[in-house]
């Protein structure tokens, strides 16, 4: 397994390593000691899975602290392009985003700490998305951000959504006040 940060300190995208021969394949999705050994001690404590159609967008969502949430994301079966936003106020990179595509094919998973905001666009019919937490999920703690907002600049693609009625009314970045 390989684990490399990205340009957006404190995510990483994590690379198995996959066995495959004529009967399938294999690879570990976790394993705390080599997370451990690349500085995320980690203790995951719920697992989330989804179901989506082709042209569903979920986020930009976070939860706010003391029920902050870091996030170790995969897809089981399908592709998104998975995007994270630094909405930490005191770093060099808040604003910024990242964007990677996931997919059953190329089995990458990413990890993304408390202090971003969180969303994915699913590329494929039937696509199941997959995360553990570090945290419990507490409804009054739930925060969000316009997925199209101008100011957060994110390529999601020539695409009109599928979207539910709280993420088409969350509110947009220069109005957010972060609590990170």
């Amino acid at each position: 397994m390989e684990i490399k940060e990205l340009e957006l300190k404190g995510v990483y995208l994590i690379t198995p390593k996959v066995f495959e021969d004529e009967r399938g394949h294999f690879f570990e999705s976790f394993n705390q000691n080599v997370f451990k050994e690349n500085k995320l001690d980690l203790n995951f404590v719920q697992d989330n899975q989804s179901l989506s159609q082709k042209g569903v967008l979920r986020g930009l969502h976070f939860q706010k602290p003391p029920f902050a949430q870091g996030k170790l994301i995969r897809v089981i079966k399908g592709r998104v392009l998975d995007v994270a936003v630094d909405i930490r106020k005191n770093s060099p990179t808040y604003g910024k985003s990242i964007a990677l595509e996931i997919s059953e094919y190329n089995k990458l998973m990413f990890y993304i700490p408390e202090g971003f905001a969180h969303g994915f666009l699913t590329l494929e019919d039937n696509t199941i998305f997959s995360y553990k937490c570090t945290n419990f999920f507490n409804k009054e703690s739930e925060g969000s951000l316009l997925w199209n907002d101008v100011d957060l600049n994110i390529d999601w693609g020539n695409i009109t959504p599928l979207l539910s009625e709280k993420d088409k009314e969350a509110p947009v970045f220069s109005t957010f006040k972060s609590p990170f």
